[in-house]
C-alpha cells in the first residue's frame, strides 16, 4: 500500500495505491486520519490506484464518512475501478457513498455546493482583509468593561525571588480565562518546588511542572465548589466580556503568526474602537500551522536565584532557565490560548506604567521581534477537534477543555503560526493589581 495527499480549494484528497484488503484498509485508515487537520471538513478518497476492495475497506470508508459527518462536512469516493465498484454494488453501498469519476469532479461538486453566508451574517458581520489573512469581525455583547486582575509580583518571578509568603491559593474552577505561574500540590511547600507556567480555561487548569520531564499536567474540576486549590505566585485573570470576535483565515500557505494577528487587531482597533486604550486580552481557538514555544525549566523561587542577582531572562541565564521549541509536531492540531497584548504604537497614558509593567516581560527567545508590541500568551494543544468558526467561542472552549484529547501546553512565542482561528477580544478598561 502507498498513499499521498494534497489539497485543492480547501478539500483534502487522499490518493491510495494498492490492495484495500483488511491489512491495507487499516493502513489507509491510519494514513488518512494522520493527514486530516482539525479544520478539514471535506475528504475525497481517490481509488484509481486500488484494484482490489474487501469488506475491510468498506468498513474504513464508513468510519471516515462518520468522521466527516461529525465535522458537518462531506466524504466522497472517486476513481473506482471495475472490481471495487462491483464489491460496493454487491454490498449495497453504492447509494451510501458519494461516488465521482475523478477526484476533480468530486472537488468541483463540493465547492459548488458549499454553504454560502446567510443574509444575517452578511448584515451583521464586517469583513476585512489584512496582510495575508481574511477576517470577519462580529460584535460581542457588552455588559461591563473588561478588567485584568493581576495577582502577585512579576519582578519576583523574573528575578527568582518567590518565597512561600508570595504563594496564593485560588479556586480556578471559578475562573474563565487566566495565565501565569502556578502548580498543584498537597500544600504550598509541595507546590512551590514545581511552579511552572499555567493557563486556566473555563475552570480547567493546565500547567507545566518544573520537574525536568517537560510534561504538562492538568485538572478539570467537576464541582465548581470543590476545595482543591491551585497555588500561584503570579496570575493575570480576565474579568469581563469579549467586545468583539474575529474569524480569521490565512491566505498565505504558511499561515499567519500570532504577532501578525495582534498587529492586525491593534491596527484595526486604533481606527474603529472608541474604548481602545492599547491593551487587549485575547482568547484564540485555532488550527496550528507551526508552534514555537518556551517554558520554565526551574521554579523561580528565592533558593534558586542567580548568584549575580540578574534576571533569569538575562543573556547569561536565559538558556539555563528557559526551554524553547521551534519545530512543531502539531501541524493541523487545535490550540486554545489566552494572552495579553500591549500596543506600543498607541498612547498608553490611560494606564499607569507600573500597572502595564505587571503584565509583560520581554522574552529574549522571541528573536527578531519588532518593538511594536509586548505579547504574553499561553496555549493548550488538543487533537481531533473539528474546527467550526460558526460556533460560539466560549461554549466551544468549555467543551474542548472538558471533552477534548489533551496533547500539550506551552508558553507561545510570537512566531507561532495558525491556519485558521476564531478569536475573542477584550479591550481592557482597567488593570487591577493585588500584590
Amino acid at each position: 500500500m502507498e498513499a499521498r495527499s494534497e489539497r485543492k480549494e480547501g478539500v483534502l484528497i487522499f490518493f491510495v495505491s494498492g490492495r484495500l484488503d483488511a491489512f491495507g484498509a487499516r493502513q489507509m485508515d491510519d494514513w488518512a486520519r494522520e493527514a486530516l487537520s482539525d479544520d478539514d471538513k471535506e475528504l475525497v478518497l481517490d481509488l484509481a490506484g486500488s484494484p482490489y476492495l474487501s469488506s475491510g475497506g468498506i468498513r474504513s470508508f464508513n468510519s471516515l464518512k462518520r468522521e466527516m459527518k461529525r465535522r458537518s462536512g462531506r466524504f466522497a469516493l472517486s476513481g473506482l475501478g471495475e472490481y471495487p465498484r462491483k464489491v460496493l454494488e454487491m454490498a449495497g453501498f453504492t447509494t451510501v457513498f458519494e461516488i465521482y469519476p475523478t477526484a476533480q469532479d468530486a472537488v468541483s461538486d463540493i465547492i459548488k455546493n458549499r454553504k454560502n453566508p446567510s443574509l444575517f451574517n452578511e448584515i451583521f458581520y464586517k469583513k476585512i482583509v489584512g496582510e495575508g489573512v481574511n477576517m470577519t469581525i462580529e460584535p460581542g455583547w457588552m455588559t461591563t468593561p473588561p478588567v485584568l486582575r493581576v495577582m502577585g509580583d512579576l519582578n519576583k518571578v523574573l528575578f527568582s525571588q518567590i518565597t512561600e509568603s508570595d504563594i496564593r491559593e485560588k479556586k480556578f474552577s471559578e475562573v474563565t480565562y487566566s495565565l501565569g505561574l502556578g502548580a498543584l500540590g498537597s500544600d504550598k511547600a509541595d507546590a512551590m518546588k514545581l511552579l511552572g507556567e499555567m493557563i486556566t480555561l473555563h475552570g480547567s487548569m493546565v500547567w507545566l511542572p518544573t520537574d525536568g520531564n517537560s510534561t504538562p499536567d492538568f485538572l478539570t474540576p467537576l464541582d465548581s465548589g470543590g476545595d482543591v486549590p491551585v497555588y500561584t505566585g503570579y496570575n493575570i485573570t480576565l474579568d469581563g466580556p469579549f467586545n468583539e470576535y474575529l474569524t480569521l483565515d490565512a491566505i498565505d500557505a504558511r499561515g499567519v503568526s500570532i504577532a501578525d494577528i495582534y498587529r492586525i487587531i491593534f491596527s484595526s482597533a486604533r481606527e474603529r474602537v472608541r474604548s481602545y486604550h492599547g491593551v487587549v486580552a485575547v482568547t484564540i481557538w485555532g488550527v496550528i500551522d507551526g508552534l514555537a514555544s518556551s517554558g520554565l525549566k526551574k521554579a523561580p523561587i528565592a533558593s534558586s536565584a542567580p548568584q549575580d542577582g540578574a534576571s533569569i531572562m538575562a543573556p547569561a541565564h536565559v538558556h539555563e532557565w528557559m526551554a524553547s521549541g521551534t519545530v512543531s509536531p502539531y501541524k493541523g492540531d487545535t490550540v486554545v490560548s489566552f494572552g495579553i497584548g500591549i500596543d506600543l504604537m498607541h498612547d498608553l497614558s490611560f494606564f499607569r506604567q507600573e500597572d502595564l509593567s505587571a503584565l509583560y516581560y520581554s522574552n529574549p527567545l522571541n528573536k527578531g521581534a519588532e518593538k511594536q508590541m509586548y505579547l504574553h500568551n499561553h496555549g493548550v494543544v488538543f487533537r481531533n477537534i473539528p474546527y467550526d468558526p460558526s460556533l460560539d467561542l466560549n461554549t466551544q472552549v468549555k467543551k474542548i477543555v472538558s471533552e477534548g484529547e489533551f496533547v500539550d501546553m506551552r508558553h507561545l512565542l510570537d512566531s507561532t503560526r495558525l491556519k485558521k482561528a476564531k478569536i475573542g477580544i477584550s479591550y481592557i478598561h482597567e488593570i487591577a493589581r493585588e500584590i
